[in-house]
């Protein structure tokens, strides 16, 4: 027994021995590095505060993306060496967009919550301010709902992210909207006509389509391809002329609204413009938000997100006070009307959403012709999980785009699941929706959703306490989102038949 228990001791020791090598020498950052696809990976983590920290500690690739010893750490660490070298033997970097896979939705995937807190085992330490302590009191509250992770707000402390904001973002917007020649005063509407608006006292103007009303179909029928059941019954709905705004809300235009309306931080020559701008009747503006809402994708063209209902409202009041004009969010009606451009199919474009959507294996093995839907819509198929300038596509028969994708729209109306059958029986004239409700209409889809979600018909309800789960404040915002980077809004204008008019100028 003893000659076989011997060499047997001997081997498992060597195995041991061996086995310790062989994860010391896989855990070491030069050999993550030599088959990692990332081609910034390295630099970025060596610009980021885990590499360069006031103690001199240094955080290595295992520490984040691995668990805890007794964690599960030999399953993890096999199943991430089997990914990348997978990844390295089949795939092409440059065919990879590592800028959405740097999003949080991605990067949480592979980052252990676990190794955030074996590592930072104290979370209100002396120095803590008083924004990080209601933050971290917040995380601790909820962490268990596994809906909110440290990288959401600090996505950057692993890999160095350029402008990147992770608290409170006081001088967001600030400047963005004084550059250029300023109007002097809103554009005059003498008939039912598209016109440029011009805010006054900013450099803004933006187009106002003129929609003469009619008579449509709202809702989807039984047999439309994706249809939900909050989508009918199919009732026909007249609507009055009134002008649409050819593309959502921009954010020079929010901007403009926030720079002038804003309190919060704001200086004294900021206060005296606003109040000589807008008179007596100020419409407060939203406080400083929290990190980058625009998430980095860029500000300019295209269109704001992260902003609330609430926010959306203000704007619209705001725009009327400075414009003399009746400006306001859609009903869900108009809004479908609008959308809609006289067509009554699917989208206002040909094709069937079976074919431009291609879901699971036909996707990969037929690859569906997507190039009709291309034209006209910012979807999940061809947005690189972000918004993108609004010019980037083709207008509806009315001249409006970004009706279908590009971000989802606020309209005025509460949300009911069966808000078309409580509407009385015959033509129903500019409904404006259920009485009251817990939340509001959403329409038209977004950069995240496939192409069966962005149908003209397609509705949503927002989801207010999601979109606003990993907010740390206390009181949450109301005036930005931290979770819901796919919503915006545009505005309307009413028309006046009876004047010609539409503005509210006598």
């Amino acid at each position: 027994m003893l000659r076989w228990f011997l060499p047997g001791l001997l081997a498992g020791c060597l195995l041991i021995l061996g086995s310790g090598a062989v994860m010391t020498r896989t855990s070491e950052n030069s050999f993550c590095d030599s088959c990692h696809m990332h081609p910034n990976a390295a630099s970025r983590w060596k610009r980021s505060v885990h590499y360069d920290t006031r103690s001199g500690t240094r955080t290595d690739c295992v520490e984040c993306h691995l668990p805890p010893k007794g964690e599960g750490l030999l399953v993890a660490k096999a199943k991430a060496g089997a990914r990348d070298v997978w990844g390295k033997l089949t795939k092409d970097p440059e065919a990879i967009d590592w800028e959405v896979k740097s999003q949080p939705e991605y990067a949480r995937r592979h980052v252990y919550e676990s190794s955030c807190k074996a590592c930072h085992e104290n979370l209100f330490p002396a120095t803590l301010s008083k924004e990080g302590d209601d933050a971290h009191l917040y995380y601790t509250n909820y962490a268990e709902s596994r809906d909110i992770h440290c990288i959401n707000c600090h996505l950057n402390a692993g890999h160095h992210i350029e402008g990147y904001v992770p608290g409170a973002n006081m001088d967001f917007g600030l400047r963005a909207w004084v550059e250029g020649a300023v109007w002097e005063e809103p554009a005059r509407v003498e008939e039912f006509a598209t016109f440029t608006e011009t805010i006054p006292g900013t450099t803004v103007s933006f187009t106002m389509m003129a929609v003469p009303g009619g008579r449509f179909f709202m809702g989807s029928p039984p047999e439309e391809p994706f249809r939900r059941e909050n989508e009918g019954p199919v009732r026909e709905v007249l609507v009055d002329s009134l002008f649409i705004a050819e593309v959502e809300v921009t954010w020079d235009e929010y901007l403009a609204f926030y720079a002038m309306t804003s309190g919060e931080g704001r200086s004294t020559d900021t206060e005296g413009m606003r109040l000589e701008m807008a008179g007596v009747d100020v419409v407060t503006g939203a406080t400083p938000p929290y990190g980058q809402p625009d998430q980095g994708w860029g500000l300019g063209s295209r269109p704001v997100i992260t902003v609330t209902f609430q926010a959306a409202e203000a704007y619209a009041r705001w725009l009327s006070q400075m414009t003399g004009k009746r400006y306001r969010l859609p009903t869900e009606a108009e809004w479908e009307y609008g959308a809609r451009g006289g067509t009554s199919g699917p989208y206002f474009f040909p094709g069937d959403p079976r074919e431009y959507e291609g879901r699971g294996i036909r996707r990969l093995l037929a690859r569906p012709d997507t190039a009709v839907i291309n034209r006209y819509v910012v979807y999940a198929g061809n947005s690189r999980s972000r918004t993108a300038e609004p010019m980037r596509v083709e207008a509806n028969p009315f001249g409006l785009k970004n009706m279908l994708g590009n971000v989802a729209e606020f309209v005025s109306d509460w949300y009911a699941d069966d808000a078309y059958a409580r509407y009385p029986e015959g033509v129903v004239v500019n409904p404006t929706g259920p009485a009251e409700g817990t939340e509001r209409v959403l329409r038209g889809g977004s950069f995240r959703d496939e192409a069966g979600r962005v149908r003209v018909a397609a509705r949503a309800p927002t989801t207010t306490d999601a979109c606003l789960r990993t907010d740390p404040q206390m009181p949450k915002s109301i005036w930005w989102y931290s979770d819901c980077n796919y919503i915006g809004f545009r505005v309307v204008a009413e028309y006046d038949a009876r004047t010609g008019r539409g503005s509210n100028d006598p």
